[in-house]
């Protein structure tokens, strides 16, 4: 979900790493600013929708990949439907909203999803595994958007944080190593420092305390990564 800073590493090295078949949900269209983190992007792809520049640049590096393309915006309506096509699905979004409906359509459908956040030199890199929690709404529930805010990203940061959110996937994807489920890593690029702290499911969560309960069916998921 995004193929903006974040997602530019993050598709390039799940192609690297040989997962077979990826989607690119993005609603954007390149613009001159992007192009210090956006490294799928050239300056030749101005005006072009994300998701056909991304396409185009991962098909030339892996001529075998599967590709499937989803343009426009994510909403509680398709996003439940986009996500069950998928194993796994990593965020590289720029708001909690939009976090939000990812996290709500993964619930739903019973999909592990991976969070990447960045801004100004801090980044942030988590996990979700539903049904378990805790989720995305236990860690900021009631806590809105904040409309003023204009993020001021150190460009290289986004390419740290989408390797970290990729070597989390493959984790995932080939069942190694301890997930950062239940825990977010957080990275000061000026120091440099890692933290990692614990984070407790939220029993009354409205997402995920559902998702835990007796009888929900979350659907099938199929074979895409």
């Amino acid at each position: 979900m995004g193929a903006g800073g974040l997602g530019s590493p993050v598709l390039y090295y799940l192609a690297a790493a040989g997962v077979g078949s990826l989607g690119i949900a993005d609603r954007d269209t390149v613009s001159l600013t992007n192009l210090n983190r956006q490294i799928l992007h050239n300056p030749g792809d101005l005006g072009r929708a994300k998701t056909e520049s991304a396409r185009d640049k991962l098909a030339a590096f892996r001529p075998d990949l599967e590709l499937r393309l989803h343009p426009g915006s994510l909403d509680d309506g398709n996003a439940p439907g986009i996500v069950a096509g998928y194993d796994l699905v990593l965020a590289a979004v720029d708001s909690r909203e939009s976090r939000r409906v990812v996290n709500r359509a993964c619930y739903a459908r019973g999909v592990p999803w991976i969070d990447g956040g960045v801004d100004g030199f801090e980044g942030l890199v988590s996990v979700y595994r539903p049904p378990s929690g805790p989720c995305y709404e236990c860690l900021t529930r009631g806590i809105p958007d904040d409309p003023g805010h204009v993020p001021r990203l150190f460009g290289a940061l986004a390419g740290t944080v989408g390797l970290l959110q990729v070597q989390e996937a493959l984790k995932l994807l080939l069942g190694i190593g301890r997930p950062l489920a239940g825990r977010v890593l957080f990275y000061d690029s000026r120091e440099p420092r890692f933290d990692v702290v614990e984070v407790p499911a939220d029993p009354s969560c409205p997402v995920c305390a559902n998702a835990r309960s007796p009888g929900i069916n979350h659907g099938d998921h199929g074979e895409h990564g």
